[in-house]
């Protein structure tokens, strides 16, 4: 069965989406991210999908990350939703701006303590000696908040991909797979299914 359209994309990835949260054993919401370096080489890894709607699709990060200092000087990426389950992806192509300090400090509020400690702690992506090195400073930033609220970290925010592109992939048997694509165009989106 093709793919049916609907009048949005987003509509239709919160129905798979729907459907993928029922089916999937582990983080419906993970999704690889590409970005692009200083080098002009791309980088992709996985991250967790933390919103969507009609703005866009939010994730957060330390900003002084490899993947954060590349969208914030390159700032375009795409998105790969796998499910393997139902047998369906979904990529999405756009621009990449900031969300605002009370979307980031609402999430980060959210987020266990731990996790909120280990925000402060890993300065992630750079070198690090060894393990230890890591737990020391879990441990000093532990005792620096070992009363009341964590702060969220200002390296640690969040970005939001506003999508000009998207693709639905559906498994079809012989590899005859339905593809149908949506393209941003002014105000509109313009839709049509591709060969597999």
């Amino acid at each position: 069965m093709s793919i049916e359209p609907t009048a949005e994309p987003i509509d239709l990835f919160h129905a798979w989406f729907a459907e993928a949260r029922e089916s999937e054993t582990n983080d419906a919401n993970a999704m690889a991210l590409a970005s692009v370096g200083a080098d002009g080489m791309p980088s992709i890894r996985m991250v967790l999908l933390k919103g969507a709607d009609a703005d866009g699709f939010v994730f957060y990060t330390n900003f002084e990350s490899r993947k954060g200092t590349e969208l914030l000087a390159h700032p375009q990426a795409a998105l790969c939703f796998h499910w393997k389950s139902l047998r369906r992806q979904v990529r999405v192509e756009g621009a990449i701006e900031t969300v605002t300090d009370a979307e980031a400090d609402a999430y980060f509020a959210s987020r266990a303590r731990g996790s909120q400690i280990g925000a402060w702690a890993s300065q992630q992506s750079r070198p690090m000696a060894g393990k230890a090195e890591l737990l020391k400073r879990v441990g000093v930033f532990t005792a620096r908040f070992a009363v009341g609220k964590v702060e969220r970290p200002p390296h640690w925010s969040g970005f939001r991909l506003v999508p000009r592109g998207f693709e639905f992939w559906k498994d079809g048997q012989f590899r005859l797979h339905d593809r149908l694509v949506y393209r941003r165009e002014g105000e509109d989106w313009r839709t049509e299914a591709l060969y597999p």
